[in-house]
């Protein structure tokens, strides 16, 4: 059986060494653009190319020529540029419109050659040469680096260095992968191992994962507010003219709401993917516009949205949708060892438990508690079942989740 852990660090890095990373970014990014648009073919899926070995026989050698990357890099971006075209001609094959992937965020695929990690630090090649940033890591020990990069038991797989232009700060998120008699479920079961990412929808954000990602909405809200503006302008002419264009506006606000709400379904579910997980879990959204009188009625229309865009689109990556009920969720710790439920406990975007002290922003602990119920949900059913044989049937339904740095409210670590 394949256990496999994430661990999420942000980079403490000197000015010269984020300006390398940036400067390394923008080749990987333009070899990745330069292998889609080599595999891509606008006339027909069967004419695309993606098989990885031949695609980088073909550029391997002219991307090495056309920039500074280190060979381990170069192969990374022709991978992951292949991988996403090979993603678009299963759409494609289905019916759906697709176009030539297009890289922009600046993030960076490393293997075990191209990155060395030390107890406090990473060395990474970049197109100047090796930096070694140091790692922020949370006071609690042993932190998800130490037990599963650190460990012994584990076997580095992969990272990626991810820049996020929001907070202006590098992270690294590392994957590893434990092969032994660890079974997350026993022989005797038939019952598969799953992830869980646990969505939270709220006021403060848009949505949150139980791996510690935020989706603010600023720009939805920001948006929103110039069409309203915009709307109110037009009304107040009263002439035919303005009617029409209001008429016009209307259809290009709904195209740009359901295009915004599409990005943030693929952002969701490739986080699910990234993270291994095969459920994707929200609250249900019968009578949300009550448990939430303080969120914005386009808010209210964005929750359904989105969860009627993932419950598509997530399957098509092999990752199912479920829903549990809401109540409490705000209000738990969502500490495993704890689970103290209070009203005290949320204030506004702050939680802090009543009973142990945890402090964590509000929707994120919302967000694990969404994923901790199914969780639990799923084992009962599972032990209740009398194809589980014993009432004691091991099921090992993880979460996927991460302390976040009390600043700026992103990941800092898995959990």
């Amino acid at each position: 059986m394949e256990v496999r852990r994430t661990a999420v660090v942000k980079l403490d890095l000197s000015d010269e060494q984020r300006d390398a990373l940036h400067r390394t970014a923008d080749q990987y990014l333009y070899c990745a653009n330069r292998t889609a648009d080599y595999c891509w073919s606008d006339t027909s899926y069967t004419k695309c190319k993606t098989n990885k070995r031949e695609v980088r026989d073909a550029l391997y050698s002219e991307l090495r020529e056309e920039t500074d990357l280190q060979a381990q890099l170069v192969q990374a971006a022709i991978k992951r540029a292949v991988e996403a075209v090979k993603a678009c001609v299963e759409r494609w094959k289905k019916g759906q419109h697709v176009s030539c992937p297009t890289f922009t965020a600046e993030t960076m695929d490393y293997d075990a050659r191209s990155a060395t990690f030390y107890r406090n630090k990473v060395s990474l090649a970049t197109v100047e040469g090796r930096v070694e940033p140091s790692f922020v890591l949370p006071a609690d020990s042993p932190t998800p680096y130490e037990r599963y990069v650190l460990s012994d038991d584990y076997e580095f797989r992969e990272s990626t260095v991810r820049y996020d232009a929001v907070d202006d700060e590098f992270y690294i998120q590392l994957s590893t992968r434990r092969i032994d008699g660890d079974a997350a479920v026993s022989a005797d079961t038939g019952h598969p191992d799953q992830t869980v990412l646990g969505i939270d929808l709220g006021v403060n954000s848009l949505a949150v994962s139980s791996t510690g990602t935020f989706w603010q909405g600023d720009d939805y809200d920001h948006w929103t507010r110039e069409f309203e503006k915009r709307r109110g302008e037009m009304q107040q002419r009263g002439t035919q003219a303005a009617h029409d264009a209001l008429l016009r506006l209307g259809k290009r606000e709904e195209a740009w709401r359901k295009q915004y709400i599409h990005t943030v379904a693929n952002e969701l579910v490739a986080e699910a993917v990234e993270h291994d997980c095969d459920v994707v879990v929200f609250e249900e959204l019968t009578d949300i516009r009550e448990r939430l009188p303080q969120a914005k009625w386009h808010h209210v229309w964005a929750f359904r949205r989105l969860y009627e865009y993932v419950s598509y689109k997530a399957p098509e990556q092999g990752v199912s949708v479920e829903q549990v009920a809401p109540n409490h969720t705000s209000q738990r710790c969502s500490r495993t060892d704890c689970g103290f439920t209070h009203e005290d406990n949320r204030h506004g975007e702050h939680f802090e438990c009543q009973k142990c002290g945890y402090e964590v922003n509000a929707d994120y602990n919302g967000a694990k508690n969404i994923g901790l119920r199914y969780a639990r949900k799923r084992i009962h059913r599972l032990r209740s079942s009398p194809k589980s044989g014993s009432g004691d049937a091991e099921v090992d339904l993880r979460i996927n989740g991460g302390t976040l740095n009390g600043e700026s409210h992103r990941p800092t670590a898995g959990d």
